[in-house]
């Protein structure tokens, strides 16, 4: 039976008048066993591979053996089905005059999947609504299957319809399945993956080559069978009057979970954290209270996990006013950490986005401000990255100089990679 364990990081101190509380919540899984926690047809996974004409050669080829790789990691019990996308969506398995739209694994059925897969055809262009909403189709159709997943791949733009209609399908389905988001080659968005991966609470990423789809694919998939809690809410609770200013998962990656709130009472609120296997997360929740004279002490958070309405973990967040600036002007390393981090996510992404729109002075000033956070924070792997991108001077002054003629690739590795974050060193 998954166990779940929470710890509270923080400097509980402020200064006189001060009203922000920050702290980090460290959120620990372990024992959760695999997918479906032993319940039969409680799990079901969607794989989507892009078939548009652009897909034509070595990357559809390596996307139907990946996808066969993957289905070789499916367990037993598994509802799953797969779909072929364009700019329209098909059923590739089960066959589209089955009478069901999803299959429980098992041999044959592993088989003719396999088989099934190796008969997808590239051609047309574009349309990832059409797959995203023919997915939630499929997994409507397994009410019992309280954990579902999906891996999307392509290797082009959404160009056969309007972005509102990628925008408009990714809102429909939110909530209803998990996604994780893989682009292949430098012909996609990252945007756009982006976009999908953050909504359905998966993650995205550049596969630089096609030979490299198999093996990220059956990592996704072994990742979400180990995965035994089919989901989970994290609850923050705030005392009346005040103010929850932002809840935010910063680490395995930056995702902000602020504005996907649901009132659980008018003082709790339940955030979305997906399926958990035996890992650790860390989550930065910030909240205003009302300032209180100096000596006295509140409880300014209660931060939860919870699993099916359960509480299964707690952590408290305190504020003591004091007038001791030894006490007071303490910076919590976790705190200081994973604003930094959140920051060099940020810096990254709007310095590219300026450097692809012209604007090389907004560019150079982003990109060198992230090499200064990156040195900062010990992420050496995104120092690596912006080194591609950029030839620095200064680390500690984050004085950078844009290359020229860099890769599309390198440029778009450190776009997808911006959200990684490392962990604090405690």
């Amino acid at each position: 039976m998954a166990e779940f364990s929470a710890e509270v990081y923080q400097n509980e101190f402020l200064s006189d008048g001060a009203t922000d509380v920050h702290a980090i919540v460290t959120v620990t899984c372990s024992g959760a066993g695999t997918a479906g926690g032993g319940t039969a047809g409680g799990v079901a996974e969607i794989i989507m591979v892009d078939t548009s004409g652009s897909m034509s050669g070595r990357n559809i080829e390596a996307a139907k053996h990946a996808a066969q790789v993957a289905v070789d990691q499916v367990l037993d019990g598994t509802w799953f089905a797969i779909v072929g996308g364009s700019h329209v969506a098909h059923r590739a398995f089960p066959y589209p005059n089955a009478r069901v739209a999803m299959v429980q694994m098992e041999p044959g059925a592993r088989a003719e999947a396999k088989r099934a897969i190796s008969m997808m055809a590239p051609g047309g262009g574009t349309a990832m609504s059409t797959w995203l909403r023919l997915a939630d189709q499929l997994f409507e159709t397994v009410p019992q299957a309280t954990q579902r997943h999906a891996i999307l791949l392509t290797d082009g733009k959404n160009e056969s319809e309007p972005r509102a209609n990628l925008s408009a399908a990714v809102r429909d389905v939110t909530g209803h399945f998990q996604c994780d988001a893989r682009g292949v080659g430098s012909r996609w968005q990252v945007d756009e993956l982006r976009e999908i991966a953050t909504a359905l609470l998966g993650t995205v990423d550049l596969i630089a080559d096609p030979s490299e789809i198999a093996a990220d694919f059956e990592a996704l998939m072994r990742a979400s069978m180990a995965r035994g809690v089919a989901s989970a809410d994290l609850r923050v609770w705030a005392p009346q009057g005040a103010q929850v200013l932002f809840v935010r998962q910063v680490a395995p990656t930056v995702e902000d979970l602020t504005t996907r709130r649901s009132d659980v009472n008018p003082l709790t609120g339940a955030y979305p954290t997906g399926s958990w296997g035996d890992e650790s997360r860390d989550y930065h929740v910030a909240v205003r209270v009302a300032s209180k004279p100096v000596g006295s002490e509140q409880l300014a958070a209660r931060v939860q996990l919870a699993v099916n309405g359960e509480v299964v973990s707690s952590g408290l967040v305190k504020a003591k006013w004091s007038d001791d600036d030894s006490l007071t002007t303490r910076i919590n390393p976790e705190v200081a950490h994973y604003t930094g981090q959140t920051e060099l996510a940020a810096a990254i992404q709007e310095g590219l986005a300026a450097k692809a729109s012209g604007d090389e002075a907004t560019a150079t000033v982003k990109l060198g401000r992230a090499v200064q956070l990156a040195q900062q924070t010990g992420n050496a792997e995104a120092t690596t990255r912006l080194r591609k991108v950029v030839d620095i001077d200064s680390e500690e002054q984050g004085t950078v100089r844009l290359k020229r003629n860099t890769s599309t690739l390198d440029e778009m590795a450190l776009d997808t990679a911006s959200t990684k974050t490392t962990r604090v060193r405690r």
